[in-house]
């Protein structure tokens, strides 16, 4: 047995969003993501809705291969989602998301915990950086403000 003390990095990001969490919450989820978030293309969705639930069970691909998704957690009462998502012999890692309404919308907490399962797994961490993941979540905020401003998804390259 290996047992070694983790290389993990985690990021965390507020994003303004334009609408309340009762609107927001239902737009985080594998099968509505493709209504606002381009390029967001699901491989394989298990859920008995249709939609995110508890246990709900995802596929995605990325450069560094297969992820599987599993939804540990789904409160819309109190607007949180925790996911956990496994890239096999690259990285595990934690999603939660928190909502909280504000005068003008909804904050939303954005936290990604990595860590990484092997040398593939340390090339990506070393790759997330802060200056990474602000633009990686002012992208995401600026897309799902789009649709929920106009009900469209967001297609140009740069604005």
């Amino acid at each position: 047995m290996d047992i070694s003390p983790p290389r993990r990095v985690t990021r965390t990001y507020t994003q303004r969003l334009v609408a309340d969490p009762e609107r927001v919450f239902p737009l985080l989820c594998p099968v509505r993501e493709a209504d606002w978030l381009k390029d967001w293309d699901p491989i394989s969705v298990w859920s008995e809705s249709g939609v995110a639930e508890p246990d709900c069970v995802f596929t995605t691909s990325s450069r560094e291969g297969e992820a599987i998704w599993f939804v540990t957690s789904h409160a819309p009462d109190v607007g949180e989602i925790e996911m956990l998502t496994i890239t096999p012999g690259v990285t595990a890692c934690k999603l939660v998301i928190r909502l909280a309404a504000t005068a003008t919308g909804t904050d939303a907490v954005v936290t990604y915990s990595y860590t990484s399962l092997g040398p593939a797994g340390d090339t990506f961490i070393d790759g997330f950086t802060d200056e990474y993941y602000d633009q990686f979540m002012r992208d995401w905020e600026r897309r799902l403000n789009h649709y929920l401003a106009t009900g469209q998804m967001l297609r140009d390259e740069h604005g």
